[in-house]
């Protein structure tokens, strides 16, 4: 199949794997590949894009069976030619991988599918900036209907009832931090202008007025998308950051990544690994608008190689270093 890639492979996990082995290998990969860990490097660049887009596809349950659906059609194709019959999801309509996936992400510039006018109003997976996608399982030409909450507020006069939906809106830590106004585009074709509260989480729900079926309301339940160098822990913001040994022993001001930017952070002389350092009201926003604190964790890095003058001065300091982190040994 042209252009087709393992998703599975990018990540290095099984194609059996769960949900948090999927996010747990998109974190060590991501992290490794940022492009802020490895500036002008477009080899890391490009092989960050393809664990992003692996993960957008293998993170959500509906893409993830339509990447597995498109698989098997293709594989299985010459069998289906030779008489095994039509296939109940057909996806010949893509000439190649590229066609399928910028589908399933909804990449700017793809055709919507148009929605017949006897359906339902489902809020599809299709995107400007994010992605919009129902709430259960779904194939590209057969979509089974989103869940629904159903408020029997108002009767149409035709005897049509107005229905809540919900359906599901991943955006980056960044975006839910930050919140504002976005664009997202519905299965429908229309396009929508979102005002995004500030500090969304995971299982919050944005309620989009008269959106649903016949004037019903749309709610977007959120998913934060993990993000490589942050974790979310309540209001607080973990992070690990790596020192050489002289910053560890020396301390002083070292750069740190926060969610807004970098800041110069005062490292004690010495700190130990795995020693906590908190950055106080660098975390994610409260209701009441305080914030919480960033978590810097301490790990050490080791040079990959050093100068012949480097060598020099770790004899030296060998020579006449007197801690011995051994001597309870014996």
């Amino acid at each position: 199949m042209q252009n087709f890639r393992n998703y599975y492979e990018i990540l290095g996990v099984e194609k059996k794997a769960s949900a948090e082995e999927i996010k747990k290998a998109y974190r060590k990969l991501a992290r490794r590949y940022h492009p802020d860990m490895n500036p002008g490097d477009k080899s890391a660049e490009e092989q960050f894009k393809s664990i992003n887009e692996a993960y957008d596809v293998l993170s959500d349950e509906s893409k993830r069976v339509q990447y597995e659906q498109f698989s098997d059609f293709w594989q299985q194709g010459s069998k289906r030619q030779k008489g095994r019959g039509k296939a109940s999801n057909d996806f010949s309509e893509y000439r190649d991988f590229n066609r399928f996936v910028d589908q399933v992400l909804n990449r700017p510039g793809q055709k919507t599918r148009v929605v017949d006018g006897k359906e339902a109003f489902r809020p599809g997976t299709t995107k400007t900036a994010y992605t919009v996608g129902t709430a259960n399982r779904t194939a590209p030409r057969r979509t089974p209907p989103p869940r629904e909450t159903v408020r029997d507020r108002a009767v149409t006069p035709e005897g049509t009832r107005r229905r809540d939906i919900e359906a599901r809106l991943t955006l980056p830590l960044e975006k839910a931090y930050k919140g504002g106004r976005e664009r997202i585009r519905l299965e429908d074709g229309r396009s929508l202008e979102v005002e995004m509260p500030v500090g969304m989480v995971d299982g919050q729900r944005v309620r989009l007025k008269n959106q649903g079926i016949n004037g019903g309301d749309l709610y977007l339940k959120i998913t934060v998308q993990p993000h490589p160098f942050f974790e979310l822990q309540g209001v607080d913001i973990f992070c690990t950051v790596p020192l050489t040994p002289s910053e560890a022993i020396l301390g002083g001001l070292v750069e740190v990544p926060t969610i807004d930017g970098l800041v110069k952070m005062n490292v004690p002389s010495p700190v130990k690994v795995g020693q906590r350092l908190r950055l106080a009201n660098k975390g994610y926003p409260r209701s009441d608008g305080t914030r919480g604190d960033q978590l810097v964790e301490i790990q050490m890095a080791m040079p990959p190689e050093i100068s012949p003058q480097e060598r020099e001065l770790y004899e030296k300091l060998r020579q006449i270093e007197t801690f011995n982190p051994r001597q309870d040994y014996v």
